[in-house]
């Protein structure tokens, strides 16, 4: 019942919409209504503020990095598990927007930043590695994520391979359209005004 709770408190922290509050409070309007209509950073970027992208980058990540710290000084790496897979839920599928929210890129590298720093900051470089060699923000996290796993299981903890591999399979799941593009060569670029 702990963890259900855990659970649940996270997933209303990750449901924050960061980016369809900052965008707002400038003046910058409905960020879904432009772009790919997504609340994330990278979507804020079309905007043309980079300063409120960077905002959203920040907080999406802090509303996953936090309920994991929480919770791992509560009760260890399983419940801080549960609370990241819980913030990173509320991020994608946030209650207050109909669940319809982002694609969870930041919030998975702020609970994987928290619950594993060496598997987080890897992660990270991983996207920026990736993003400063193709300018695809879609790829980088697809690749990134994929490899989160990957970092899990040899850098430990071992009891967070699950949420690694699960946070992949559905930030894939959540790019599917991106996929698409990809494939057909048509996916824009970082800092385009393109979907």
């Amino acid at each position: 019942m702990t963890w259900v709770l855990v659970f649940l408190l996270a997933y209303l922290a990750g449901s924050i919409p960061f980016g369809l509050l900052i965008t707002r409070a400038l003046g910058l309007g409905d960020v879904r209504a432009i772009g790919s209509g997504n609340i994330g950073a990278t979507n804020v970027l079309r905007t043309g503020n980079k300063a409120a992208a960077a905002a959203t980058l920040l907080m999406d990540a802090a509303k996953g990095a936090v309920p994991v710290l929480v919770a791992h000084a509560w009760g260890g790496i399983q419940p801080a598990a549960v609370a990241g897979l819980g913030a990173f839920l509320g991020h994608i599928f946030p209650i207050w927007l109909g669940f319809r929210g982002g694609k969870g890129v930041a919030t998975f590298l702020g609970v994987t930043l928290a619950l594993a720093p060496p598997v987080g900051l890897l992660s990270c470089l991983t996207w920026l590695i990736v993003a400063a060699a193709l300018r695809i923000s879609s790829l980088s996290a697809l690749v990134a994520a994929a490899l989160a796993p990957f970092w899990f299981w040899i850098l430990g903890p071992g009891e967070a391979v699950w949420l690694g591999i699960l946070l992949a399979v559905l930030i894939f799941a959540r790019h599917h359209a991106n996929i698409r593009r990809l494939l057909s060569g048509t996916e824009p670029r970082i800092g385009s005004r393109g979907t």
